[in-house]
């Protein structure tokens, strides 16, 4: 190990049983400043035109991209082990939530 290089601290992290149980989202609500990203997960169901933010994470632009990284990253090994991850409908759709996987030739309803 080259003298300037820092060993590697081992972290002990706790998981709380409330935490454990995990919050579902299937909306990401992402604000920035100059200083941090805000991301609000949420989740809307259909019909329900109301919907409540479950956890907020604040994070700095330089912990983001490496959350990005590592996200980038573990996908990548999740389409190695189970195939390519299907992604219906794109931003210029702009559809939120919960949709239905449409045949090429099928008509969207509104």
């Amino acid at each position: 190990m080259d003298e300037n290089q820092n060993p590697q601290q081992q972290i002990n992290i706790e998981l709380n049983e409330k935490e454990a149980e995990g919050n579902y989202s299937n909306l990401a609500i992402i604000h920035h400043s100059g200083a941090e990203f805000i991301i609000d997960f949420t989740r809307i169901f259909p019909g329900i035109p109301k919907a409540k933010v479950h956890s907020r994470i604040i994070m700095t632009p330089q912990h983001c991209k490496m959350f990005l990284n590592a996200l980038k990253e573990n996908i990548e090994r999740y389409e190695n082990q189970f195939g390519e991850i299907k992604l219906f409908g794109g931003p210029q759709d702009h559809i939120l939530g919960f949709q239905i996987p449409q045949k090429p030739n099928d008509e969207k309803v509104n």
